[in-house]
This record gives C-alpha cells, sequence and structure tokens, in this order.
C-alpha cells in the first residue's frame, strides 16, 4: 500500500516512520536496558502499579513504546503482562491511581494525550485499540455483525438520532463496506453471515483482530495472537501483524512463542514479577543472563546432581524460591 493511500486510510498517517530499516538502524543506537527513551513513544507508562492483596502484579517504573515498530512483550506466565494491558487500556485500575482529590501518581499518556484516569472505551477512541487472550467474539451475532461493532462514530448509535435513519444510513452503509474489505484481506468473507460462535479459534483470532482495525487505531495491543491457533493459520497471522506495521499501526503484542517475537519484533520489552527487567533488540535481549533467568530460573545452569554444586546458598536460595512459588499459588 502507498504512503498516500495509508494517510486517507489513517489519519496522522503521513507522520508514520515508512522505512522499517530506518527505524531499527535507530533503534540499535539505544542503550539496552529498562525504560530506556525512544525517540517517538507513542505510549510513555511511568510508575503503574497493581497489588493484589499483599501480591504485586505490575510495578512498571518507566517504559516507552517506539511509534512505527513492533513491540514485543514477553515474560514467564505470572509475569504480569496481560494486567499491565489491563491497566493501560482502562480495563483495570493502578493500584496508585490518581484520584480528584490526593491519590496514587500512576501516570500514562498515548500520542500525547494523557490517559491516567480513562476509561476503556475513551482509550479506544483515543486510537489505542486491544485484543484478548481469549477471544471476545459475540458468538450469537453474525461475522459481519461483529466487524460492525468495531466501528468508531456511529451516529445510529445515538439515541436520539437512532430513529432518524436518513441521519445515519450513509455512516452504515460506509461501514459495511469497510468491514468487508477487511474480511476480505483477512480471508473471512466466506464467513460474512455465519455466527461467530461457529468459527474456528484461529478464525476467531482474525475477527478480532479485523474488527480492532474497523475503528483505525494508532496502536494495536494484541495479547497471545498465536495461542490456540491452528499452525496453518500461524503464517497468516504474522503477515497480518506485520502488514498492521507497514500500514500505519503501531504494534505492541504478548507472546510466549520465541521463533515469532525474534522473527517479527523490532524491539523486546521483558517483564519478570511485574517489573520491567531488560529490553532491546529480539537478536541480543532474549539471551541475556536476566531474560534467561527469568525464563530458566537463576540455577538452570548447575547440574543438582553435582554435589560440589549443591552449596548451602545454592539448596537455600532453591528451597526460598519454591516456597515463595507454593505460597503464591495458595493464595
Amino acid at each position: 500500500m502507498s504512503e498516500s493511500m495509508t494517510a486517507a486510510r489513517r489519519p496522522g498517517a503521513q507522520d508514520y516512520p515508512y522505512d522499517r530499516e530506518a527505524l531499527r538502524t535507530e533503534l540499535r543506537g539505544l542503550e539496552q536496558v529498562p525504560g530506556v527513551s525512544k525517540p517517538d513513544p507513542i505510549l510513555t507508562v511511568d510508575r503503574i502499579e497493581r497489588r493484589f492483596g499483599g501480591m504485586t502484579a505490575v510495578n512498571v517504573e518507566h517504559l516507552e513504546v517506539q511509534r512505527g515498530a513492533i513491540t514485543a512483550l514477553i515474560g514467564p506466565n505470572g509475569a504480569g503482562k496481560t494486567t499491565f494491558f489491563n491497566l493501560i487500556t482502562g480495563f483495570d485500575q493502578p493500584s496508585n491511581a490518581k484520584k480528584l482529590i490526593g491519590g496514587g501518581d500512576a501516570s500514562w499518556s498515548f500520542n500525547g494525550k494523557r490517559l491516567t484516569r480513562t476509561g476503556a472505551s475513551q482509550a479506544a477512541r483515543a486510537g489505542m485499540v486491544r485484543t484478548f487472550q481469549l477471544t471476545k467474539a459475540l458468538g450469537r451475532m453474525t461475522v459481519l455483525e461483529n466487524m460492525l461493532i468495531g466501528a468508531s462514530d456511529q451516529p445510529g448509535e445515538n439515541l436520539f438520532v437512532a430513529p432518524f435513519k436518513p441521519l445515519w444510513a450513509k455512516r452504515e452503509r460506509e461501514n459495511i463496506a469497510k468491514a468487508e474489505e477487511l474480511l476480505v484481506r483477512f480471508k473471512l468473507d466466506a464467513k460474512r453471515d455465519d455466527m461467530a460462535g461457529d468459527l474456528s479459534g484461529g478464525q476467531k483470532k482474525l475477527l478480532e483482530m479485523a474488527r480492532a482495525l474497523m475503528s483505525d487505531p494508532a496502536m494495536i495491543m494484541l495479547d497471545e495472537p498465536m495461542a490456540g491457533v491452528n499452525p496453518a493459520l500461524t503464517q497468516s497471522l504474522l503477515d497480518h501483524i506485520q502488514a498492521l506495521r507497514d500500514e500505519g499501526t503501531t504494534v505492541l503484542f504478548v507472546e510466549h512463542d520465541m521463533h515469532m517475537v525474534r522473527h517479527i519484533s523490532d524491539w523486546v520489552v521483558v517483564m519478570a514479577q511485574g517489573e520491567i527487567i531488560a529490553e532491546g533488540l529480539p537478536e541480543t535481549v532474549m539471551t541475556s543472563e536476566a531474560v534467561v533467568d527469568a525464563y530458566l530460573g537463576a540455577h538452570h545452569d548447575k547440574d543438582l546432581g553435582d554435589d560440589d554444586a549443591l552449596t548451602t546458598g545454592v539448596m537455600r536460595a532453591i528451597a526460598t524460591g519454591v516456597a515463595e512459588e507454593v505460597e503464591e499459588e495458595n493464595r
């Protein structure tokens, strides 16, 4: 797609960094440390925390997401990735959220707009749209009807406008045309009138991604897009994610498939125990000691059958780690 076509498709896209190699060259020059400043961040997060009782699920001091990049958010299960998504998209509130009077110091902004006290619908209107690990397709509605739900600025949703069809019919026709175009692109056009509940798991992932594009988001956040997807659809999803970036949409996604992360990511952010422990290029950050320890444990390289390796300190550290895991599971 040409730049002029993309600019017409999404407002503000004329400033989008289409030269991906130039962007990657710029990212290579950054210091690869947690919280590093980006050349042109579309999302900036400061001091966001989420606690459940005595457990801290998210404790992010500072994070910037580069505009125009495909950024992967990785980490072991329970690292706080989905909770972090929920917080910045308005589906949950930080424990240190600011209030009208007093409150905490959590702060985040998107595209220059502060979203600190913004709900999910307002975040979506600002241009930050997400998908879910477990798809949210409405099973008793058709595929086309699911798509139309994702369209923004629909005058027919206004209680006082809805009774007068001439006021919203033109917009409705535009939304249907746009939905059909996206269904063709995601190869779901043959399912247009089928119930969404009859789709396969992979097709529901495609539907959710296509529906998210109905509002022309500036950034799309994908929560484990490959989870439960038939391998036959994996490459199709990969192609769509890369196409999103090339057409003017910043991508931030959570994923456990490290091959996918290496293949399509421009930048990788690593979470463990609710904190950002590493950032950098995929080819380097995923081999760092902090990341390996987070996934495999700090003692992954020790032979536990070697009596010389089992020092008192090592045994105490392992026992403490096991006890903490058991305690967390029992909460």
